[in-house]
């Protein structure tokens, strides 16, 4: 009788038995350690997943889109990280008057050369249109490294602070007008640009209101923690900007925008060249737009600077000074992130009867809270201009679109934010020199506002009653 043969490898049934059982701890033990390895990991990937989901929704991922919302979430937070190492050096750590002396320092040395600077980049910019991704993640890498500047100064009061700050400020809105030269070219099929501004918007706001509590530990840890912070934030931001799509850099289609409210001063690819492009208009809605955002801008620097030392001088009753500020500072944030969230639901519906009509609202708010001043009218009046400032800027983005050619779209949004960031600067430079009685600084915030109101509501109204298309256009 032949004898079966065992299979190679076989070592008879009592062997076979006790592999099965080694192979089967074995897989337990991995299946066990994968298990555990996934409950460590979900704290991590689980909330990556779902910001990646919702960033990337609609369409967003095969854009382009998502990607650039997830980068202006990394600059919101690493400008958050700075913020608060410069506020509790350069404002919380001294007297009162000390400190308004050091911030107008500040403002002198930063500021003012900010203010010279901010026209060129715009137009600086519009030169270099073949490379935006490396103009942002240029702008990333060189707060980076000015952050390690900025650790070594807050920690020895050294005089590099301030030119590195500058730095910080610059690279700052150089990044911003560039993102908003960006964003029309990652728009998703069926989205318009205003869904697409209030998405990226809101992707910072998000990021900005995570990263203060943690800028604010380790702060408590020491005044270099939250800069070491920005810098792998930073660095973070740099490596991301990469992986934009290549046609962020592509300049198809572009032209130079020239911004003129009349016939004589429009430029544009059929008409006369000019020397030397600048900021004039192109057409009624958007310039008186401009103008309104611009009032909106300036008394968003005015309060900050304004409010910062007259709440450290005479803080809300029963309530520290951090407290509030930290009080107007959420106000203003939830009043934003809702303006955002608002906008986006609007979408373009009548954007000049928006503007005038929240302009007009921050207007009587301002009015209101000099007249009663209190801890409750300055954070009502804070929460309204968030929601104003936003909800008008997500209306220039949608006039933008609707009045001004593709040809010269991504120029007039880059050379508008510019606009509007000197508009920012000039608003804290009024705040900070007024001395400190409430009733009198909300009062000239309401200048500021009414100014930027009277003088385009009826530009804006007239627009809205001819459909937007009365004026003449960039054609």
């Amino acid at each position: 009788m032949a004898t079966a043969r065992q299979p190679n490898g076989a070592t008879g049934i009592g062997g076979a038995k006790g592999g099965r059982n080694r192979g089967g701890g074995t897989g337990r033990k991995r299946g066990s350690l994968r298990a555990l390895g996934r409950a460590l990991h979900f704290p991590f990937s689980g909330p990556a997943r779902g910001i990646r989901k919702a960033t990337h929704a609609h369409g967003a991922g095969e854009s382009g889109l998502g990607k650039l919302i997830e980068l202006h979430a990394v600059n919101g937070a690493g400008d958050m990280m700075i913020t608060v190492a410069l506020a509790s050096t350069v404002f919380f750590s001294v007297p009162t008057d000390e400190a308004r002396g050091r911030v107008a320092l500040y403002l002198g040395i930063t500021m003012a050369p900010f203010t010279i600077l901010a026209p060129v980049i715009g137009p600086l910019l519009d030169r270099i249109p073949h490379g935006r991704r490396a103009a942002m993640a240029g702008a990333m890498f060189a707060r980076a490294m000015l952050a390690l500047v900025l650790a070594g100064a807050v920690a020895t009061g050294s005089i590099e602070l301030y030119p590195a700050a500058l730095g910080v400020l610059v690279a700052s809105k150089a990044y911003g007008v560039v993102r908003s030269a960006v964003v029309p070219r990652l728009l998703p099929p069926r989205f318009s640009l205003v869904k697409a501004n209030s998405r990226v918007t809101l992707g910072g706001l998000l990021a900005t209101g995570i990263a203060a509590p943690i800028g604010a530990g380790l702060q408590a840890l020491g005044p270099r923690y939250p800069l070491y912070g920005a810098f792998v934030i930073f660095v973070a931001g740099t490596i991301l900007s990469f992986t934009l799509p290549p046609k962020v850099d592509s300049a198809k289609g572009e032209d130079t925008a020239l911004l003129a409210a009349d016939e004589q001063h429009l430029h544009g690819p059929h008409r006369h060249p000019v020397k030397r492009p600048g900021l004039r208009t192109v057409g009624i809605a958007v310039t008186h737009a401009l103008g309104a955002n611009a009032a909106l801008r300036c008394l968003s620097g005015f309060l900050i600077f304004f409010l910062a030392f007259l709440l450290r001088e005479n803080p809300m009753s029963g309530q520290s000074a951090a407290v509030s500020l930290g009080i107007v500072a959420v106000s203003a944030g939830v009043g934003n992130a809702c303006g955002t969230a608002v906008g986006a639901w609007l979408r373009s519906r009548a954007p000049e009867i928006i503007i005038v009509t929240v302009v007009g609202f921050v207007l009587l708010a301002a009015l209101t809270a000099a007249a009663f001043f209190g801890a409750v009218v300055v954070a009502f009046l804070a929460a309204t201009a968030g929601f104003a400032q936003a909800l008008a800027k997500l209306s220039l983005d949608a006039l933008i679109q609707r009045d001004v050619p593709e040809l010269v779209r991504t120029s007039a949004f880059a050379r508008s934010e510019t606009l509007l960031q000197v508009s920012w600067v000039l608003g804290g430079a009024i705040g900070i020199v007024l001395p400190l009685k409430g009733s009198l600084g909300l009062l000239v915030g309401a200048t500021i506002v009414a100014v930027g109101w009277l003088t385009t509501i009826k530009g804006l109204i007239g627009s809205a009653r001819h459909g937007g298309h009365n004026h003449p256009r960039v054609t």
